[in-house]
């Protein structure tokens, strides 16, 4: 299985402290749960980038290689790590799902509320370690 970890922070102060670092640990602490390899060059990261536009050079080569079916999986550990915007989220991870990607929310469990289920689509693998 091929697993692309996407991680975002959108302004300095974030970048500054360590709000990649703190994601990308939280990634790699729930590879390691799964028994999953963890590859360097499959990480796409956006710093300093807003997450209400879609172009961003992390999310773009991301694209690009999930439209080329290099992954099988992308794994974020929020929804507003992909896109500030539903829609923008909506948008992507249908993209990704039309790649034959799957993605996956680490940190944003998706109950069985039916208040949730009508808020976020069903194709979401949301899951907390």
């Amino acid at each position: 299985m091929n697993i692309a970890v996407y991680v975002r922070v959108s302004t300095p102060r974030q970048t500054q402290t360590q709000t990649i670092e703190q994601q990308l640990d939280r990634l790699q602490e729930y590879h390691k749960t799964q028994g999953w390899p963890w590859q360097e060059e499959h990480i796409f990261r956006d710093d300093g980038y807003s997450g209400a536009k879609l172009r961003r050079p992390g999310l773009d080569r991301l694209r690009e290689q999930v439209g080329r079916a290099m992954f099988d999986r992308v794994v974020l550990t929020a929804p507003d790590r992909l896109a500030r915007n539903y829609v923008h989220q909506m948008l992507l991870i249908e993209e990704f799902e039309r790649g034959g990607c799957q993605v996956e929310f680490v940190d944003r469990p998706m109950s069985h509320d039916p208040h949730d289920q009508l808020l976020l689509p069903h194709s979401w693998s949301c899951v907390r370690v």
